[in-house]
């Protein structure tokens, strides 16, 4: 009976110990939930420097390396701890998330399986860390993450608000976000403080650029959690370039409630360009790369490319904007980058310069998520072509607007296939207006005009080949019907399409006559041409014409005889 009590006294101890132990883990997972790396680095540097073979504490300062971009440190501390710890779960999920990132995606799920095996798929923390490592990593799957969060959700007594918000994170990877939002959902009916889940929803209406419901969704997460640093910075970022007091405020409360940091001076720097305080801003810019050399945030050198730019010092502008695209890591350059490197380039003295700069614009609409911004871009870009005059490169924007709307109408396809075709590229203006305009507006007259233009100026000036007579008994055909149509309708549009057909007939008549040789077929054409036009004196002349008999030819009148060669017979 002792030493049951005995037993059941060092239980009772271990779990107090656990709690303590369990509470200083969650102390360092809760700096990580605010995005603190910094102070959750230094409580798990504290943790493992009284116990190194503390599983947990090393997964999570693995997991906090990460997120402050050294996955060379996080490798070599799960290598370390899986020395003498080869079979602990959540070590095997962190190399298996290493493994990932280095596109060793089969040694990876190796890990993961085996992780989940040896907790028998009910350890939810296991769960989520595979789940987490798979969301995370550019490599990782995505659906295989929805399949064990899923899994978590079954176990019993299951009450985890972090496993929804991986879930959602999982499906938002998916572009799932109907899904994503129900699981952030869910994560705020277990825990209503979980100001990361609205956070969180916030950030998919801000990629549908829903405005009503993001800002609502950011401000919500304040007031769930006024601590919650990342929504301050959102907001901060929206109201950067809409107003600068605004965003000042929220500058404000984002530096109050995170770590101090390069990134957080950085941020200082662009609130004094958007003060308007250029000089001052490169000044420190420049004093903060100065200070921490290769460890200065790339950022800064896109700083100082715009305070130069702001103050016309086009080679320091130039410099560094090459500097920052040099450092910066290619998945964290957003669309303005490549516009701003577009507007340094749109100002040189050559016109190579120039035409580089219409590539970055196309990177920049082709990147940026926002309507607003695409739009700016755009505007920007179509004037540098028009300054250019240079009609192949008004092509090659034309095809980029057009893919990178959404909903694309019939002015931006025709917008796309004219540019094309005053580029001279008629084969490409050929596939828009036949293929894509015809198709998408069977009862609009351009698709058919252009059409037929683009086939005929791939032929040569004769139309030998006859490329395009197909495309111009079309448009007759279809500019018949709907003048008829309005005619049917009393409507003043009537003859609206009456020079289409006309031009059409003449130029299947010309066709037939010309190169065929068929008189007939001809001559048809043009009375088509009078059932539209009975006056037309033009087609009744050409008629008259094809329809006369030719002359016979005329014999010369009989000479004298031949006198006959000696010897003839």
């Amino acid at each position: 009976m002792k030493k049951m009590r005995f037993s059941l006294l060092v239980a009772g101890v271990v779990s107090l110990c656990n709690v303590a132990f369990a509470q200083t883990v969650d102390q360092g997972k809760k700096f990580l939930y605010y995005q603190r790396y910094k102070s959750a680095k230094d409580v798990f540097d504290k943790l493992l420097a009284s116990n190194p073979n503390n599983i947990d504490a090393v997964y999570w300062q693995g997991q906090t390396m990460l997120d402050m971009k050294d996955s060379v440190a996080a490798e070599d501390l799960y290598s370390k701890a899986l020395t003498s710890n080869g079979n602990a779960p959540l070590l095997l999920v962190g190399m298996g998330n290493i493994e990932l990132r280095k596109g060793k995606t089969t040694d990876a799920r190796q890990r993961f399986e085996t992780a989940i095996s040896l907790t028998k798929g009910k350890d939810v923390n296991v769960l989520n860390a595979v789940g987490d490592a798979n969301i995370d990593a550019k490599a990782g799957d995505a659906a295989y993450a929805v399949e064990k969060l899923t899994l978590a959700t079954q176990t019993k007594n299951f009450n985890n608000a972090e496993t929804y918000v991986l879930l959602g994170d999982a499906y938002r990877k998916l572009i799932d976000g109907g899904n994503a939002v129900q699981s952030y959902q869910k994560a705020l009916t277990v825990d209503p403080k979980r100001a990361e889940a609205k956070y969180k929803i916030g950030k998919i209406y801000l990629t549908q650029n829903n405005k009503e419901y993001f800002l609502e969704a950011f401000e919500g997460a304040i007031q769930l959690d006024p601590a919650y640093a990342p929504a301050y910075y959102e907001l901060y970022y929206y109201y950067y370039s809409r107003d600068v007091n605004k965003a000042a405020e929220y500058l404000d409360k984002f530096i109050a409630n995170t770590d101090p940091g390069p990134e957080v001076d950085a941020a200082k720097i662009d609130q004094l360009y958007n003060q308007a305080k250029f000089a001052e801003a490169k000044d420190k810019a420049q004093g903060m790369i100065t200070a921490l050399g290769d460890k200065a945030p790339p950022r800064l050198y896109k700083m100082i490319a715009y305070c130069c730019d702001t103050l016309g010092d086009l080679a320091c502008a130039k410099q560094n904007i090459t500097t920052y695209f040099q450092k910066q890591d290619t998945a964290a350059i957003i669309g303005g980058d490549y516009a701003e490197r577009a507007n340094i380039s749109a100002k040189a003295t050559d016109t190579a310069t120039k035409l580089t700069a219409i590539a970055d614009y196309a990177l920049a609409i082709q990147r940026d998520t926002l309507p607003e911004f695409k739009a700016k871009y755009i505007a920007s870009a179509t004037d540098l072509v028009k300054k250019l005059g240079n009609k192949p490169a008004a092509a090659e924007l034309a095809a980029i607007v057009y893919n990178s709307k959404k909903n694309p109408v019939n002015t931006d396809v025709y917008a796309w296939g004219m540019a094309n075709y005053q580029a001279g590229n008629y084969k490409t203006a050929d596939s828009i207006f036949c293929g894509i305009y015809e198709s998408k507006y069977p009862t609009e007259i351009y698709g058919y005009l252009w059409c037929a233009r683009s086939k005929q100026a791939q032929d040569d000036s004769t139309s030998s080949q006859g490329l395009a007579v197909e495309a111009y008994d079309k448009l007759a055909q279809v500019a018949r019907s709907l003048d008829s149509t309005a005619k049917a309708a009393n409507s003043p549009d009537s003859a609206k399409y009456k020079s289409q057909i006309l031009n059409s007939y003449f130029y299947l008549a010309g066709y037939y006559n010309d190169i065929k040789k068929d008189k007939p077929t001809a001559i048809n054409y043009m009375e088509k041409v009078l059932e539209i036009d009975p006056t037309n004196a033009s087609a009744t002349k050409i008629i008259t014409m094809l329809k006369k008999k030719p002359e016979p030819a005329t014999r010369p009148a009989p000479g004298p005889a031949k006198p006959r060669a000696a010897g003839a017979r």
